[in-house]
């Protein structure tokens, strides 16, 4: 019994250490996405709050959480509340499989990819909800969008991870980063011999996540702000913090599948003293920042590009090479 309640009282404290973790570091990943786009229109960015504008995000969420709720008269109550908990929660959830070091995991289960893209497939749901319990025609059309937009760049992203699985040959994320462990450093990390792949994995993770150039849902010159329109104060800053923890669980999985995880890219001393969770916290980094620069960068997709993009492009390219990968893990 005791060793029962300990066992409980040790997950908890992961998960909650997880959890804050996350959601402070969200925070500054907020600020520097803000930054980052400052930068690239020469503007100076969040600059007031704090030094250098750091306490900007936190600013933000006391004033999202002081606000009133308000629910539209028309508008499905239950489904509507229920809506941002859901995209919420299933954000948060997918977070539990994820590796921060060897053996870091809060569940360190065998198909923790399985599950991760299980997860990020319910996310639809929390969309489709928010916009159709608006009962309004503009959270209505942003919600289609959004779920025939994360839909469609599923199944390049699902291709993509099968071509990892098929070189690494588990779908524990743990042995997936152990696999690129071979004594190469950056050299022995995925992203070199599935390069395309790669790309194609950055550029589905943004469509995935409704990130600019593909952030179609919420065109603010068509839609207003897509499925969010109706939605004020607590439930829309829990639409917010899950869409940031999604985009940051992208760059966490494009740094386990492709760049090595927690490894050192460089594979001898002093880099392999530096604790794998900072080389980790590093690559998320670097890979968000990829992200934020395209925001700024690339004008937004038409509808029908995207969908071209998505199912012309990225599926084939993605099936030929699970072909090739296939043919190379069997017969070389």
């Amino acid at each position: 019994m005791d060793k029962l309640l300990a066992d409980v009282l040790w997950s908890t404290g992961h998960i909650l250490l997880v959890t804050v973790g996350l959601l402070i570091a969200l925070a500054f990943i907020l600020y520097a996405d803000r930054k980052i786009w400052a930068a690239v229109q020469l503007r100076r960015g969040p600059n007031v709050v704090g030094p250098f504008g750091l306490l900007q995000s936190f600013a933000d969420f006391i004033k999202f959480v002081f606000k009133e709720i308000i629910i539209p008269a028309g508008a499905d109550k239950t489904v509507f509340i229920l809506a941002p908990m859901i995209t919420f929660v299933l954000a948060l959830i997918a977070w539990a499989v994820v590796p921060f070091d060897d053996g870091w995991a809060v569940a360190d289960i065998n198909v923790g990819i399985l599950y991760l893209f299980a997860v990020s497939s319910l996310g639809v749901y929390g969309v489709i909800m928010g916009g159709w319990a608006s009962n309004s025609k503009y959270p209505f059309l942003g919600g289609l969008r959004s779920a025939a937009q994360m839909v469609s760049y599923e199944v390049s992203l699902g291709l993509v991870i099968i071509n990892v699985i098929l070189l690494a040959g588990s779908m524990n994320l743990n042995d997936i980063v152990l696999a690129q462990d071979n004594g190469y450093g950056l050299l022995g990390w995925y992203f070199l011999p599935l390069f395309p792949m790669f790309v194609v994995f950055v550029i589905s993770a943004l469509a995935e996540t409704n990130r600019p150039p593909f952030d179609l849902p919420e065109a603010e010159s068509e839609l207003v702000a897509g499925y969010q329109v109706e939605y004020s104060s607590t439930p829309y800053l829990l639409f917010m913090i899950g869409e940031y923890l999604s985009i940051t669980l992208m760059c966490a999985m494009t740094a386990i599948l492709f760049l090595g995880g927690w490894l050192s890219p460089i594979p001898f001393a002093p880099f392999t003293w530096v604790p794998g969770i900072i080389w980790m916290a590093l690559k998320i980094c670097f890979v968000f920042f990829i992200f934020a620069m395209v925001k700024a960068i690339v004008p937004r997709y038409r509808y029908d590009q995207l969908m071209r993009l998505g199912w012309k492009i990225f599926l084939p390219l993605s099936l030929i090479y699970v072909v090739v990968v296939s043919a190379f893990v069997v017969f070389a």
